[in-house]
């Protein structure tokens, strides 16, 4: 749509009532033994599984390829009743130079179905010229990653610069082409407050991105809960006005089954069912996988898997 530089200018986020909110989620609500199992499992399907290191090698990729098309021992899965559902991760995440290898591991694997997600666009700082990262962005895609991560221009937002913003999130999407999902990382440990966040939000959606992500992972603050929920009543709030639904991935610090599990209660209370599948949610995370799968060694054989039971993610 047109950038709505009036609907900008009505955006108030109350902060105290935002931490309210966020501290009734995890006080609250929880969900235990066989529901909890059920949940992980959708948690696994919601994984975009990440490396992003300086040392990622070809066997880096080929495990977290190989972790994807597999999450979960077979074993584990039998007990469930889950072994033919088809339980994978939702993505792998890597950078663009690893693209075309994922691809290939993928296909080895069995597993062509698992998109890969790159991040472009000077990732994870954007500081780059916008020329060469819609480059970027045309490399990856020819590669075949069919989900691109680019990062906002954090100064732009910082300034309040809407307008060149949502251009240059306008071209990044152009760049990306047909049938390839765009997730727009804000970045929200340097934005500055919330409102700043809710309004990078509305920009991105508003200039097409498929998705919003709230963080690189290399940031000082990366997902936390609170931020999260200022996203999803901007994604709410947008659906409710032009009817278009835009995804939500959290990416950063998610370590533990109990965060993925806070997260799912986010969506679904703020956003509904039909936010909690991979088509409109995704976790960005390296390590949640393997908390994950200990938690459901645990639920069940009733015990704590050693460290040498469980492949790591």
């Amino acid at each position: 749509m047109e950038l709505d530089l009036a609907w900008l200018e009505q955006v108030r986020v109350n902060l105290p009532a935002v931490k309210r909110r966020v501290d009734s989620l995890g006080g609250r609500r929880t969900v235990k033994q066989q529901w909890q199992a059920a949940w992980l499992l959708r948690a696994v399907t919601c994984i975009d599984l990440t490396t992003l290191s300086g040392d990622d090698t070809s066997a880096n990729t080929s495990r977290l390829c190989m972790k994807a098309a597999r999450p979960v021992r077979k074993d584990l899965l039998v007990v469930m009743g889950m072994e033919g559902e088809g339980i994978t991760c939702g993505a792998v995440c890597v950078y663009p130079n690893r693209v075309a290898e994922c691809v290939e591991f993928l296909k080895k694997y069995k597993a062509a179905s698992i998109p890969v997600a790159a991040v472009a666009t000077g990732f994870p700082s954007g500081q780059m010229p916008l020329s060469t990262r819609l480059e970027e962005i045309r490399l990856a895609v020819g590669d075949g990653a069919r989900e691109i991560d680019i990062v906002i221009n954090r100064q732009l937002a910082l300034e309040h610069r809407w307008s060149e913003l949502y251009e240059e999130v306008v071209a990044m999407k152009a760049a990306c082409g047909e049938g390839v999902h765009m997730k727009s990382i804000l970045a929200i440990g340097e934005l500055g407050n919330m409102a700043i966040v809710y309004k990078a939000s509305l920009v991105c959606m508003m200039a097409g991105s498929d998705f919003i992500k709230t963080s690189t992972g290399k940031e000082g603050v990366n997902a936390i809960l609170a931020v999260g929920l200022v996203m999803c009543r901007a994604i709410r709030e947008y659906q409710e006005k032009t009817g278009f639904r835009v995804g939500f991935k959290p990416a950063g610090g998610i370590r533990t089954a109990k965060d993925a599990i806070a997260w799912l209660i986010l969506i679904k209370e703020e956003l509904g069912d039909s936010w909690l599948n991979n088509k409109m949610f995704r976790i960005g995370a390296s390590g949640l996988l393997t908390d994950i799968e200990r938690q459901l060694f645990h639920w069940v054989t009733g015990r704590y898997a050693a460290a040498h039971e469980l492949a790591m993610a």
